[in-house]
Parts: C-alpha cells; structure tokens; sequence
C-alpha cells in the first residue's frame, strides 16, 4: 500500500491546484489570455488526478479475495497510468487546442494585470505544494539521483505529484513569459505560443509518467538488493543445496510476491523439507517485512533446468 507519506504529498497538492484553479479560469475569462486559461485547465486537471490517486490508494488496500487472490495492490498503478493519459488527453490537448487558435486568430488581451496577478499567487501555492513533494521524495531517494530514483520507485503517487507540481511550476513560468512578451511586443499570437510551449510540457511529462507507470502495471520485480538478500537466506538454509530461480514481482508499493526453486540435499527426510521451508519462509518475510506472499518449489537442478528448456 501506498504510505502516509504519499496521502500527504497528495494533499498539500489537491489543495493548492483547487486553489487557484477558479481564480485562473476567472482571470482567463475576464483577460481572453489563451496561456491563463491552459494553465486553468492544468489545474483543474491536476485536481481531478488528485483525486483520482486517492481512490487508487483505497481501492489498492482492498483485502484479497476468491476473485483477486493476491489482492488489489495494482490497482494503484493503474490508476497512476489514467492520469498520465488525463494529463496528456485533456491538459496538453487543450492547452494545444487554445495555442493554435490564439495564434491562427490573435487578439490582444484585456486588464493583462489580473493575469500577472494570479500568477504570481499561483507561483506560491504550486510552490509550496511542490516543496512537500520535492521534501518527501527527496527522504526515499537517499543518495540516489531524481531520475534513478524514480526508475527504483514502486509507489507511483509520490513522484507523479512531484513531476505534475514541475511541471506546473514551469508552465506558471511560460505563461508569464508569453503574457508579458505579448503585451511589450504588441504580438498577440505570442500568448498562443506560450499555450503550445505549456501543452508541450503536459506532454512530455505525461509520456514520461505513463512509460514509468507502465512497467509497474505490467509487472515489475523487486530491486536487486532484495532479490540478493533472498538468495543470501536461501543459501544459508540448513538442507538447501542450491538455488534454481529467484523470481519476484511488485503486486503494490509494499507487497512482493516471490517464488524460490531450491534444490535439497539429496536423502533429506520430507519432515525436513517442510520444516526448512516455513523457516526460510519466516527468515525471508521477517527481514524483507515487503515480501508477503512467499512460494517455495522443491525441484532438483537437472530438472529445473529440463523444465525451462
């Protein structure tokens, strides 16, 4: 499941695009500036996929049942991956869409104050919302770079925000270029420029978060360093004489599943298998506590290897 961490990030960020998402789409309205209403729609956009990542929290905590054995962990990705296309279908469509009208039909806008305005207050709370996004990932990432962190990543919420508040941050930056260039160089097609230049930016962004989100959906494995550590228990499990396969697979942020074929010791009593198994079961959950489902095959070399083939 998703962590406390993630509903926070969420949070902070749902309350500042609700924010300012009227006030934009009132000082769109009020000004006919193409940039302010992209950014509106942005907003609104980033709400709705707010919300949208609560509900794939809840419905991800569902216990399992007879129809889902392994529970609804997953659910979270794909949910994850419905945003990603929101923002490309509706926040880089739109702001496509009002761009190259602007730009094919220009005509200055009004009271452009009001926009710089609104504006700048929503330079602050898209601020502030990716500063608590930034801070929380920045706590998972460790050392590790933003790029490479993600690519580690199994709980999509956290750096789906972060890249969502980036990208509006950057888009609050354009559509304050483009509002001031138009006005200082009297070309109101400028304005429409910034509304391609911010559709460009959902674009990018939702490509990169619905390839990331992706791989999580179709199934990704556990990092390295725990499929080591499972490999390292198994070796030193009294009775275990080699490892075939180690396989795993993310079923949610924090719940692993993971398959071992182990070759025993030739002559070991069937007692004795059964015992090694529940405490390598035991030994692994306890120190991986991601690893939920545990399922060991007793299955010799030779034929491990005859199978495979």
């Amino acid at each position: 499941m998703a962590s406390a961490g993630s509903k926070k990030v969420i949070y902070a960020a749902m309350l500042g695009n609700s924010l300012i998402a009227v006030t934009k789409f009132a000082a769109g309205a009020f000004t006919g500036s193409s940039a302010m209403l992209s950014e509106a729609v942005h907003s609104l956009v980033d709400t709705g996929n707010q919300w949208l990542l609560l509900y794939g929290i809840a419905r991800s905590q569902r216990p399992a049942d007879s129809r889902h054995p392994f529970g609804y962990g997953m659910e979270l990705y794909f949910w994850s991956f419905v945003v990603a296309i929101l923002i490309f279908g509706l926040g880089a469509g739109i702001s496509f869409y009002e761009g190259a009208q602007r730009i094919l039909h220009p005509h200055p806008m009004s009271d452009a104050w009001v926009n710089y305005g609104v504006l700048g207050l929503a330079i602050l709370f898209e601020g502030a919302s990716w500063w608590v996004a930034f801070r929380e990932f920045s706590q998972i990432k460790g050392g590790r770079g933003i790029i490479e962190e993600v690519r580690r990543s199994k709980d999509p919420t956290v750096f789906t925000v972060l890249f969502e508040d980036t990208a509006a941050m950057l888009g609050l930056v354009v559509a304050l270029i483009g509002i001031a260039a138009s006005q200082l160089l009297e070309m109101p097609a400028l304005d429409g420029v910034a509304a391609v230049i911010i559709g460009a930016i959902l674009a990018g962004t939702a490509g990169f978060l619905a390839y990331e989100c992706k791989g999580l959906l179709i199934g990704e494995g556990a990092s390295p360093a725990v499929v080591n550590g499972i490999r390292r228990i198994a070796r030193e499990q009294a009775g275990v004489k080699a490892i075939n396969e180690v396989l795993t697979m993310h079923l949610g942020p924090r719940d692993v599943l993971a398959n071992l074929s182990l070759d025993f010791n030739d002559g070991i009593a069937a007692g004795d298998v059964e015992t090694a198994i529940s405490s390598l079961e035991q030994a692994i959950k306890s120190a991986y506590p991601e690893v939920t489902r545990v399922f060991i095959e007793a299955q010799s070399t030779a034929g491990h290897r005859d199978a495979r083939r």
